[in-house]
């Protein structure tokens, strides 16, 4: 099993006092497995998808990734963790502005020093981005912002990807031709895909779901 997530709990504080997001979660995810998260807004997912990506830290239980428990890393860890093991992909290109489309494609990978020119430029000519690889950031429509960080996410050969709404800035035609190219990726990569999304569409596309409801599974 590549990822397994055991009776996970996570309270935030607040002005009216203390939030039980997630109240004791569980789910398991093989290689070249998809899964979806859905629920309403508030359900948790995103704050699952950020504490399985090393980006928090729970209050209890335990989230082990190829045998070893996330939760007991320490923040260089989890940065080493998400440098090499864990991409993430955000509703929010996140793109460096400064550096042209090549660079950005390649920028994660080489902070991994997994960098490979040739699987760059193939993830560069399966996302239509060639011709585009000596523009920056700002000279691309939406969708093919989008397309950049997916590729930047997979350069470095992730074991796990994690996708939150990852088209959920983009028509529904280009978010169709993004989502396609994502699942072919990963496929051919072999990596697990935890994927939160709103739209019942994209759910139906991946091979299992799970469906939160005020912090546990429904």
């Amino acid at each position: 099993m590549l990822l397994t997530v055991t009776d996970i709990q996570k309270t935030y504080q607040t002005a009216d006092g203390p939030f039980a997001v997630l109240r004791g979660i569980d789910l398991c995810l093989a290689a070249g497995e998809t899964l979806a998260l859905t629920g309403e807004s508030g359900s948790g997912k995103s704050t699952l998808l950020h504490l399985i990506g090393g980006l928090d830290t729970p209050d209890a239980g335990q989230i082990v990734l190829q045998g070893q428990d996330i939760a007991a890393l320490d923040d260089t860890g989890r940065a080493a963790l998400r440098r090499g093991t864990v991409g993430v992909v955000f509703q929010q290109f996140n793109l460096i502005p400064s550096l042209k489309v090549g660079d950005n494609i390649a920028f994660q990978a080489r902070l991994a020093g997994k960098h490979d020119p040739a699987w760059a430029a193939t993830l560069a000519e399966k996302m239509g981005l060639t011709p585009h690889l000596n523009k920056y950031p700002e000279q691309l429509s939406g969708g093919q912002q989008q397309r950049v960080a997916i590729a930047r996410t997979l350069a470095a050969k992730p074991k796990l990807v994690l996708a939150d709404e990852p088209t959920g800035n983009l028509d529904e035609a280009t978010a169709g031709v993004v989502m396609d190219l994502m699942l072919q990726l990963v496929a051919e990569t072999g990596a697990g895909l935890l994927m939160v999304t709103h739209s019942e569409a994209l759910a139906a596309r991946l091979s299992r779901r799970l469906h939160l409801r005020a912090g546990q599974v429904a």
